[in-house]
């Protein structure tokens, strides 16, 4: 009987050991990370996204069904999938702002657009999940 609810307590420590060396290690990686991205622009949060998309190129890089099924106006479907194909229709001259459903994606493709050259490069903070703003459906 003691042996069994030590196994347990065995187990319990293990998953904690786990869980601390999984958020020990996303740590050290945005620490890693943030600097680099930093350099070419960074991510910004739907006010100031909003404020200026005017003056830069909006790519929304999910898969085109769910662009079709709501995207924010004025940005052009360029699915992750696609983007490193695609991104050499963007121009290095104006900023570019990124989006996906939660964020995740956005700093992959910065950092396909950093190696390629562009200095000015934005993502949407929690994706168009937190998007607030004006938006349009494709109609079929």
């Amino acid at each position: 009987m003691f042996a069994k609810g030590l196994s347990i307590i065995n187990a319990i420590i293990i998953a904690i050991g786990i869980v601390l060396i999984f958020l020990g290690g996303q740590l050290v990686l945005q620490v890693y990370r943030d600097p680099a991205l930093r350099s070419i622009g960074g991510e910004i949060n739907a006010d100031e996204f909003e404020e200026n998309m005017r003056k830069a190129q909006i790519i929304d890089l999910r898969e085109t069904n769910d662009f079709d099924g709501g995207h924010i106006l004025g940005a052009r479907s360029m699915p992750l999938t696609q983007f490193k194909d695609r991104m050499t229709g963007l121009r290095k001259d104006l900023p570019v702002y990124l989006y996906d459903t939660t964020g995740a994606m956005s700093i992959r493709a910065a950092q396909m657009l950093k190696k390629a050259g562009f200095q000015h490069v934005y993502w949407l903070k929690k994706g168009y999940a937190d998007w607030s703003g004006k938006t349009k459906k494709n109609k079929y």
